[in-house]
């Protein structure tokens, strides 16, 4: 494993989830890639079909998707050390509804639709790792329409803040306000506020 040092932060995520030796590993580190994207790229758009699962070891990405409008909202952040994909377009097959755009330079380990399935089958806890990265995507997704439905503005705010403390310094403001489900313009008052 000490050649593959690109999948040291993949690993220890893994570890943190589910017990994998390291033959598996060994083994479980054929069936995965790194990938770059650079800023702005999509890593998924809607409408095709999410083939991967992304673990991100460098850069910042966010998820997002078209209203009524036509205008992109920001539904989430993934920096690193973290899992992102569309986990319902993923399982199904089907047209995602979410794109995933890198918000600065990206190096990604890819788990396929195949790696997954792998997983399942030939790790000792990969069906309990499906079972957990499902968890943290359904938590993520319910987390987020609750605080907007139940929390003001601030109290959103102060949770981003605590969550991504680096967030402001790392994406442009109209992004922000955009995932806080507020304008530009009531964002600059909050942390004028705050």
């Amino acid at each position: 494993m000490s050649s593959d040092y690109k999948y040291t932060q993949f690993f220890n995520a893994l570890q943190s989830l589910i017990e994998i030796d390291s033959n598996e590993m060994l083994y479980y580190s054929e069936l995965l890639s790194v990938v770059r994207f650079k800023k702005g790229e999509l890593l998924l758009k809607a409408g095709e079909t999410c083939k991967n699962i992304f673990f991100i070891n460098q850069g910042l990405c966010r998820t997002f998707f078209l209203n009524a409008k036509g205008e992109e909202n920001t539904f989430h952040f993934t920096m690193e050390k973290e899992f992102i994909t569309d986990y319902e377009s993923f399982v199904a097959v089907e047209p995602a509804y979410f794109s995933i755009q890198a918000l600065e330079p990206v190096e990604a380990v890819v788990m396929t639709y195949h790696t997954v399935h792998d997983g399942y089958k030939n790790l000792q806890n990969g069906e309990k790792l499906g079972r957990l990265l499902a968890e943290k995507y359904l938590f993520m997704f319910m987390n987020k329409v609750r605080d907007i439905y139940t929390e003001d503005a601030i109290t959103r705010y102060r949770k981003m803040s605590k969550r991504y403390p680096s967030i402001l310094q790392r994406v442009p403001q109209h992004l922000v306000a955009s995932y806080l489900n507020i304008t530009p313009v009531h964002l600059s008052r909050l942390k004028g506020i705050i």
